[in-house]
């Protein structure tokens, strides 16, 4: 406060616009230097944006950076908007906006600061080389820290349930039918067992379809 940074103002807007954070150093009122600081982008990460995409799912990048370095940022991976300049309380009021307007959020984060959005997300999703209270606060917990592997868990996760769906739906259609023909005197024991226990054994064989890996 109060030092003149206008000798590397425009050293630092160049630094931001590339995806890094400028620091100003100074002492007793005088600018002393300026250096910046990045987070290095995975090479997977623009990867798994795209699979998300395929997925139907639209992806916010929700950052404390500045608006220039996160803008960078968003450009290189793909994301679709981008809200910097968020302060660590701000996140979970970013994320009951999103939810506000009628959207199903996944919140991914790994740090402290994330905690609050991630336990007021619709899914909460911690990094599992992160801080231990993220991983308290999420409801997933990837084990590794590759970006990948969250289109991969969406993904058995929309199996799981599309599977679960076919048995109830499966379950309930066979009863109410036999139900009806035992009404109508057409059905004996043996419709009656295949409803009861031939319905569960083909619900359990149907289930284990969720555990072959499909890509």
């Amino acid at each position: 406060s109060g030092v003149d940074i206008s000798a590397l103002s425009e050293k630092a807007d160049a630094l931001a616009g590339q995806g890094e954070t400028p620091m100003f150093f100074a002492a007793d009122g005088a600018l002393l230097g300026l250096i910046s600081v990045a987070d290095p982008v995975k090479e997977t990460s623009a990867a798994a944006i795209a699979a998300l995409h395929k997925q139907g799912l639209r992806v916010v990048l929700l950052t404390g950076d500045s608006r220039a370095a996160a803008e960078h940022i968003g450009a290189l991976v793909g994301v679709d908007e981008v809200i910097p300049e968020v302060l660590p309380e701000e996140k979970a009021v970013h994320v009951q906006k999103l939810e506000a307007a009628g959207r199903k959020v996944m919140m991914v984060g790994d740090g402290i600061n994330d905690a609050p959005a991630l336990t007021a997300a619709t899914v909460g999703c911690a990094i599992g080389s992160g801080s231990d209270i993220a991983i308290e606060a999420a409801d997933i917990v990837l084990m590794d820290d590759k970006p990948s592997k969250l289109a991969d868990a969406i993904r058995i996760a929309r199996r799981t349930l599309a599977i679960v769906r076919q048995n109830i739906v499966f379950a309930l259609a066979v009863k109410f039918l036999v139900l009806a023909l035992s009404a109508a005197g057409v059905a004996n024991m043996w419709e009656a067992v295949f409803a009861d226990v031939g319905v569960s054994v083909i619900a359990i064989l149907n289930a284990m379809r969720a555990l072959k890996t499909v890509k």
